[in-house]
C-alpha cells in the first residue's frame, strides 16, 4: 500500500489555514510527526470532537504514518481543556508505544504551526522556515481523518465545519464541499440577528466572507456576527484609515511586540517598529526593516496587545504584498536557540481574548449533528483551493458524474490538489475558476 499516493489520490490537502497539499508534506523524514489538536481559534469545535469521536482511527492511522515516515516519535497535541478527547484518546494511546498525547495550555494561539512544535519539541522553527527545518511535520486532525478513509479510497468530498456566532442552533456539521455558506448557516437555523456579517474561519484569523461563496477543503468554521459588532467594524477597516489611526494615536508602548507570539519565540519581528517605520519613515535604528513583516504569521494577537485597537498585523500582511510584487523575498533565516526568556509569562489566554473581541456571548457548544441532510441542488467548487497552482478539469459541461469521481486533476509538474465530485450529477459549468455540478 503507498499511502502517499493514497493521499494524493484523494486530494487531501490541510484542513485548515493554508491547504498545503499533505502529499507533499508526508514525502518527508521526519524525527516528529505532530497532530495540530490545539484548534486555539475561540468558538471553533470541530478539531477537539473528531479528536473524541475518532480517537482509535485517528491514533491508527497516525502510528501508519509515523512508521511509513520513519519517524522517532509521533505527538498528539491538544488542550488540556478538551476533557473528551483528551479521554479518549488516552484511552487508545497505550497501544501505540511511539506515540505521546501532549497537554497544551488553553492559550492563543497555541494552533500555530511554530508554536506548537515548540511546545510540543522545545526547538524553534528557525525565521522564515517551517518546521520540518527542525524535523517536525505537522498534520491537522481533520486532515488525519481524511488520511485515515483514503487509505480506503475515499476522496475528500465532505468538510467538517463549526457554525456559531449569532444563529439560532450553533452546530458542527459534516457538510458536501461546495454548497453555499447560506445553506450552511441555514441548515443550523438561519441567524438570530437581522443584519448579519460572515467570518470564514475563526474570528482572529479568519476573514470576512459573503453568503453566496462556497465551502471549500480549508474551511473549518463560519462566525456569523451581527453586521455594526466592534470585531466586524474592525476586520473590515482597510490599511488607509488604520495606518491614519496609527499617525493620531500609536503611543509606542510596545505591547504589540510584547505579545506577539513570534517574537517570543525569538524571532526578529517588532510590530511596534513596524508601525514607527510606517508613520514616520523611521524606527531611530538602523536594524529595523519593511521586511521583518515577512516574519507575521498574522494572528491578530497585536490587535488585542495595542490598547488604541491598531492593526499591525494588517500592515505587515500589506508589506508583504507589496514586497512580494517588487521581486523582493524574506532575507530573515536567523535560527534562535530558545525561545525569549519571559516567553512563559506572556502567552496569552483564551478566555480573555474572547472577552477582548466581545465574543463570551457566543462562547457556547457547537454539537457534532452529523452529515447534511439537507437536499442538494447545486455545488461550487473551486479550482484554486489549496497552496500552488489551480486544479485541471478532466470534465466538461454536460458530463455525468458520481459522488468521488475525480474531476479536476493536478495540473503536470505543478504543486496541487485533486478535486471530487461530492454529489452525483452532471456538471453544469465549467470556467478557469471553478466547476458547478448540479443534481440531475
Amino acid at each position: 500500500m503507498d499511502v502517499i499516493e493514497k493521499v494524493k489520490a484523494a486530494g487531501i490537502i490541510g484542513a485548515g489555514g493554508a491547504g498545503f497539499p499533505t502529499h507533499v508534506k508526508l514525502n518527508s523524514a521526519p524525527e516528529f510527526l505532530i497532530v495540530n489538536g490545539a484548534e486555539c481559534e475561540p468558538l471553533l469545535r470541530v478539531d477537539q470532537q473528531l479528536g473524541a469521536m475518532y480517537a482509535e482511527e485517528l491514533l491508527e492511522t497516525l502510528e501508519t504514518l509515523r512508521i511509513m515516515c520513519g519517524a522517532r516519535k509521533a505527538m498528539y497535541g491538544l488542550k488540556e481543556k478538551y476533557h473528551d478527547a483528551v479521554d479518549a484518546l488516552n484511552a487508545c494511546v497505550p497501544k501505540y508505544p511511539d506515540v505521546e498525547i501532549k497537554m497544551l495550555r488553553n492559550t492563543y494561539p497555541a494552533g500555530d504551526e511554530q508554536v506548537l512544535v515548540y511546545e510540543t519539541t522545545g526547538r524553534v522553527v528557525p525565521e522564515g522556515g517551517i518546521p520540518i527545518a527542525v524535523g517536525a511535520v505537522v498534520l491537522n486532525v481533520e486532515t488525519l481523518y481524511n488520511i485515515s478513509r483514503a487509505i480506503r479510497d475515499v476522496p475528500v468530498t465532505e468538510k467538517f465545519v463549526t457554525v456559531g456566532g449569532a444563529v439560532k442552533n450553533p452546530s458542527t456539521v459534516k457538510f458536501p464541499i461546495g454548497i453555499t455558506i447560506k445553506e450552511a448557516i441555514d441548515y443550523c437555523g438561519g441567524p438570530s440577528v437581522d443584519g448579519f456579517a460572515v467570518i470564514d474561519g475563526g474570528p482572529m484569523m479568519g476573514k470576512l466572507t459573503k453568503p453566496e461563496m462556497p465551502i471549500t477543503k480549508t474551511t473549518k468554521g463560519l462566525l456569523v456576527l451581527p453586521k455594526d459588532h466592534s470585531w466586524i467594524v474592525a476586520k473590515g477597516r482597510d490599511m488607509g484609515r488604520m495606518m491614519r489611526m496609527a499617525k493620531i494615536s500609536c503611543c509606542h508602548c510596545m505591547l504589540c511586540t510584547e505579545v506577539c507570539p513570534r517574537n517570543l519565540l525569538g524571532h526578529q519581528l517588532r510590530p511596534d517598529k513596524m508601525m514607527r517605520l510606517a508613520s514616520y519613515n523611521t524606527t531611530a535604528e538602523k536594524d529595523a526593516s519593511a521586511t521583518e513583516a515577512f516574519l507575521c504569521c498574522e494572528c491578530a494577537l497585536c490587535e488585542l496587545g495595542c490598547v488604541m485597537g491598531l492593526q499591525p498585523w494588517k500592515l505587515h500582511q500589506e508589506l508583504k504584498r507589496r514586497l512580494g510584487g517588487l521581486g523582493i523575498k524574506n532575507p530573515h533565516r536567523e535560527a534562535p536557540k530558545s525561545a525569549r526568556k519571559f516567553r512563559e509569562f506572556k502567552l496569552f489566554p483564551v478566555q480573555k481574548l474572547i472577552r477582548r473581541v466581545g465574543m463570551t456571548a457566543y462562547d457556547v457548544p457547537a454539537p457534532f449533528r452529523g452529515a447534511y441532510e439537507a437536499a442538494v441542488k447545486l455545488v461550487t467548487l473551486p479550482l484554486k483551493q489549496s497552496l500552488g497552482a489551480p486544479s485541471k478539469p478532466c470534465v466538461k459541461e454536460g458530463d455525468a458524474v458520481s459522488k468521488g469521481d475525480l474531476v479536476a486533476d493536478i495540473p503536470e509538474g505543478a504543486l496541487g490538489s485533486r478535486l471530487h465530485s461530492p454529489i452525483d450529477g452532471r456538471v453544469a459549468r465549467l470556467d478557469d475558476k471553478s466547476i458547478a455540478i448540479e443534481t440531475a
